[in-house]
């Protein structure tokens, strides 16, 4: 990736934020180290889980809460290509409880969900 984003003149900085989410994963690069990269690592898997619960509901992202999307991420049947583990390495890595961080993710994603098509 990193190939990729230098010859197009982006700053170190930047590739390292956009490589991070894929960090362990599909990138051999040093683990996040912003507040940035490592949020975008945790999240980039959270989504996918909000996304899918939110399709599901009649009615979509809103009113949607922490505790009904905490059962869903414990559901290892639900959206099983969601990697839980990547995600609770990414909620250690932020020093933040789970329920805060989805909540950020949800109340972020209701804030475009014209964006994401909601």
């Amino acid at each position: 990736m990193r190939e990729l984003l230098e010859p197009e003149g982006i700053d170190d900085e930047t590739i390292e934020t956009i490589i991070s989410h894929g960090w362990g994963l599909c990138v051999d690069e040093p683990e996040p180290a912003t507040p940035i990269a490592k949020s975008l690592f945790t999240v980039d898997e959270l989504t996918g889980i909000v996304q899918a619960y939110g399709l599901m509901r009649p009615e979509g992202l809103d009113g949607m809460a922490v505790k009904s999307l905490k059962k869903k991420f414990k559901d290892k049947k639900f959206v099983t290509k969601c990697d839980r583990e990547v995600i609770k390495k990414g909620f250690a890595m932020l020093g933040m409880e789970a329920a805060d961080v989805m909540e950020c993710v949800i109340k972020g994603m209701q804030e475009h969900k014209e964006e994401l098509r909601f």
